[in-house]
């Protein structure tokens, strides 16, 4: 597997939030994995720091920017890390990059395959929007 913190490889001291493999079920009818499938995982990696940040409930308020750069096969593990890049009243805005791990012929290949910036706010009561607690 490469190393280095580079396109091509997991990155070096960070713990992915999600890794799920990609299953034949997962498949769309051009022979990889449906977009949807990954846009899901990467709304649920988004939201595990934003969680954490709040200590309570936040709801998906946007994506921001969500860019496939190459395609998830069966068989391919996905990483996927978030990180919280920016913060406003109510908002946290995350970044999160997937990566596939791949074997073939018993040699493993990792690549970035998505990445991906949403917006999370939190909420209190009523489903409102809730000012973030302090740090």
């Amino acid at each position: 597997m490469t190393t280095g913190m580079n396109e091509d490889c997991l990155p070096e001291g960070k713990m992915p939030v999600i890794r799920v493999p990609a299953r034949p079920a997962d498949q769309n009818p051009g022979g990889s994995i449906f977009g949807g499938w990954i846009m899901s995982y990467v709304d649920i990696a988004g939201s595990i720091p934003a969680l954490s940040r709040v200590k309570g409930p936040v709801v998906t308020r946007a994506v921001d920017s969500f860019e496939f750069k190459k395609p998830v096969f069966v068989g391919d593990l996905i990483s996927c890390y978030a990180d919280i890049i920016s913060e406003g009243k109510t908002s946290i805005k995350v970044k999160v990059e997937v990566f596939a791990e791949r074997m073939s012929k018993g040699e493993i290949s990792c690549v970035k395959v998505t990445e991906a910036t949403l917006t999370y706010v939190a909420i209190g009561e009523n489903r409102r929007p809730k000012t973030l607690p302090d740090k």
